[in-house]
C-alpha cells in the first residue's frame, strides 16, 4: 500500500465528532492489504444504543459484525463514528440492523458479509436481528460470535 491509499481519511488520527444521524455518517474506506485471500475481519460493539421510534426510549444491542473483505476494508473509527451516530435515531431493532449492513456492503463491496444484532430486551422480550449475504466461502474459519443467548436472571 501506499501512503495515497489514504489521503482519503478525515476522521483517522483527529478529532472527529459523532455524527448527527446514521445517514450522515461516512463510512471510511482503504484498499484491502491482502487481496485475493480470503479472510475474516470481526468487529464487537457490546455497547450501541438506538432509540425506540415510537415512546423514545433507549434500546441497547450488541452487534458482531463480520466480513471477507474483497478490495476495500472498513476504517474501523469511521465504523465507530457510523455505529455511533445511532444512539439518538429512532428506529426498530430491525431496521437498526438492516440498515447498518447495507451501508456496509455499499462501501465495502465485501465477498461476504454477516451482522449479528443481539438487542436487550424491552418489554420482556429480547428480539435478535441477524443478517447475511449468502453463503461464507469454502474453508473460512468462522468463529461462534460469542454472544450468550438471552436467559434472564436463571
Amino acid at each position: 500500500m501506499e501512503e495515497t491509499d489514504y489521503e482519503g481519511l478525515h476522521q483517522l488520527g483527529g478529532r472527529a465528532g459523532i455524527p448527527e444521524s446514521p445517514d450522515a455518517a461516512v463510512l471510511e474506506t482503504v484498499p484491502n492489504p491482502r487481496p485475493g485471500r480470503d479472510y475474516l475481519v470481526r468487529f464487537t460493539c457490546p455497547e450501541f444504543t438506538s432509540l425506540c421510534p415510537v415512546t423514545g426510549q433507549p434500546d441497547f444491542a450488541h452487534f458482531v459484525i463480520d466480513y471477507v473483505p474483497e478490495a476495500r476494508i472498513v476504517e474501523s473509527k469511521s465504523l465507530k463514528l457510523f455505529l455511533a451516530s445511532f444512539r439518538n435515531h429512532r428506529a426498530f431493532h430491525e431496521d437498526c440492523t438492516v440498515f447498518i449492513a447495507e451501508r456496509l456492503i455499499e462501501a465495502l463491496a465485501p465477498k461476504w458479509l454477516r451482522l449479528g444484532g443481539y438487542w436487550y430486551p424491552r418489554g420482556g422480550i429480547p428480539i435478535d436481528v441477524f443478517f447475511q449475504t449468502g453463503t461464507p466461502p469454502d474453508g473460512l474459519w468462522l468463529p461462534d460470535p460469542g454472544v450468550a443467548p438471552y436467559r434472564g436472571r436463571g
